[in-house]
C-alpha cells in the first residue's frame, strides 16, 4: 500500500472521543462516507430531548452524537456474538451498522416534541424514505441495512439489535440522557448487557448471569420517562411548542404569513402528500428553523403566536396540572373564562393556550415480545418468569391541562 492511499484510508476512519465511551471508531468505510451526507450532518442541529433543557441545562445534546454512540454499542455487540460462535459476515454486520446509524436520521425539529405535526408521518417512516434514497445515491450499499431496518431480512436477531425491547438504541440514549441530564438514576450497564447477549434459534436473549443487569435497565427506563421525559416542566415546554407549530400552519394558510424563504413555512402550506419536494425541504430542517420563526413571531401580528413565542424563548412557561384523574368540567370552564377575560380572546382561539391531553408510559410489555433468558440449562424463558417484581408493566396514564397563569 502505497504512503498516499494509507493517508487517505486514515483519514476517512477518523477517530471519534465520545463523552461516554472514550475514543471510538467503526470498521467500514462506508460508515464514514454515509455520517459526512448532508442527510446526517443535519442531526447535528436536532435535539435529543426535545426541551428538556428547561428542565436540566447540561441537556443540550444531539440526535448525531446518540446515532454514534448507538452505531458504538452496535458495533460492540456484533463482536461479542462473533465471538460467541455467531457467524455474521461482513455484509451483514455492515448492514446492521448502516441500519442502526440511520435509525434516528428522520427525526425532525426537537425530535418526538413535533413529530407528526410538520409532515403527517412519524419518524420511522421519513427515516426509510432517507435511507432508500441514500441507497440510490451510494449504488445499493445500503439494501441489507434497509432489510435489517424494515425486519424483512432473515436473520432476525439482527432487526432486534436495532429495534426491540432491549436494544442498543435504548441502551445508548439511556445511558446519554441520563449523563446529560445529571439524573444517575437512568445510569445502565450498557457493557455487562451487551456482554451476556447470545442468539438462539435465530432470536436475541440474555444469559441468565445478566437478569439483575436487565431488571435494572427497566427500572432505569421507568424513572427516566417520568423524571426526564415526561417532566412536567419538559412537557409543558414541549405541549406549548406543538401549540405553537398548530396555530402557525393555520395561519400560514390562512395566507397571513407569506415567506417563501422560510423552510417551515414552506412545509406548513397545506398539502398531506409528502412528495419529492416536500422531502427535500424537511432534509434541510432542523431546531434552527423553528427558533428563527420563534423570534419573528411579534411580526406575524397574532396574538396566538406571541403568547407562545415569549413564553417558549423566555421560558415564561404555562401552568401546568399532571394528575391521574382528568380535570373536572367546572374548573376547565373557569380557566377557560379566566382566560378569555385576561386576553379578550373567542373560544376558537383560547383552546391554543388552553392545552390538553394525557401522557402514557409503560417501560415494558410482557404481553408480547418478551426479554428472553438463556437459563443454565440451556433453556429460553421469558425474563417475567425470574423476576418477582417487573417494573411498570402496567401502562400508566397521566392527564395534564397547561394554560397561562391568571395571575
Amino acid at each position: 500500500m502505497s504512503s498516499y492511499s494509507t493517508f487517505m484510508y486514515m483519514n476517512k476512519r477518523k477517530i471519534i472521543n465520545d463523552p461516554i465511551y472514550g475514543l471510538i471508531s467503526f470498521p467500514f468505510d462506508l460508515i464514514y462516507d454515509i455520517i459526512d451526507h448532508p442527510y446526517f450532518q443535519r442531526l447535528r442541529r436536532i435535539s435529543q430531548m426535545g426541551l428538556s433543557t428547561y428542565v436540566y441545562p447540561g441537556a443540550t445534546h444531539t440526535r448525531f452524537s446518540h446515532a454514534l454512540g448507538a452505531l458504538h454499542l452496535m458495533t460492540t455487540a456484533i463482536q461479542t456474538l462473533r465471538n460467541k460462535g455467531h457467524k455474521t459476515s461482513d455484509e451483514e454486520y455492515l448492514g446492521a451498522c448502516i441500519a442502526i446509524l440511520l435509525h434516528d436520521v428522520g427525526h425532525g425539529p426537537f425530535s418526538h416534541a413535533l413529530e407528526g405535526l410538520i409532515l403527517k408521518t412519524s419518524h420511522e417512516n421519513l427515516s426509510l424514505e432517507l435511507m432508500k434514497r441514500l441507497n440510490i445515491e451510494f449504488e445499493g450499499q445500503l439494501s441489507t441495512g434497509i432489510e435489517i431496518f424494515e425486519g424483512k431480512y432473515f436473520k432476525k436477531y439482527l432487526t432486534q439489535l436495532v429495534s426491540n425491547q432491549l436494544d442498543v438504541d435504548r441502551l445508548d440514549y439511556l445511558t446519554r440522557d441520563s449523563y446529560f441530564s445529571g439524573v444517575a438514576e437512568g445510569v445502565v450497564g450498557y457493557n455487562r448487557i451487551i456482554s451476556m447477549l447470545n442468539v438462539v434459534d435465530n432470536q436475541l436473549v440474555v444469559e441468565e448471569k445478566g437478569i439483575f443487569s436487565i431488571q435494572k435497565f427497566l427500572i432505569a427506563r421507568h424513572i427516566m420517562y417520568w423524571q426526564v421525559y415526561l417532566h412536567k416542566t419538559s412537557l409543558v415546554a414541549e405541549q406549548m411548542l406543538k401549540s405553537y407549530i398548530i396555530r402557525l400552519k393555520q395561519v400560514v394558510n390562512e395566507n397571513k404569513i407569506d415567506d417563501s424563504s422560510s423552510v417551515l413555512v414552506t412545509l406548513l402550506r397545506f398539502n398531506s402528500l409528502i412528495d419529492s419536494e416536500r422531502l427535500n425541504s424537511f432534509t434541510k430542517l432542523d431546531d434552527v428553523d423553528v427558533y428563527q420563526n420563534l423570534k419573528a413571531a411579534d411580526k406575524f401580528a397574532d396574538p396566538i403566536l406571541n403568547v407562545l413565542s415569549q413564553g417558549i424563548l423566555n421560558r415564561n412557561l404555562f401552568k401546568v396540572i399532571l394528575d391521574k384523574s382528568p380535570v373536572s368540567k367546572d374548573r376547565k370552564d373557569d380557566i377557560r373564562q379566566n382566560l378569555k377575560k385576561k386576553y379578550g380572546l373567542n373560544d376558537d382561539l383560547i383552546k391554543h393556550l388552553m392545552i390538553e391531553g394525557v401522557e402514557k408510559s409503560r417501560a415494558y410489555n410482557n404481553e408480547n415480545h418478551e426479554i428472553n433468558i438463556l437459563t443454565k440449562q440451556g433453556l429460553v424463558k421469558p425474563i417475567s418468569e425470574f423476576l418477582e417484581v417487573v417494573v411498570n408493566v402496567k401502562e400508566i396514564t397521566k392527564h395534564y391541562i397547561c394554560f397561562p397563569k391568571i395571575k
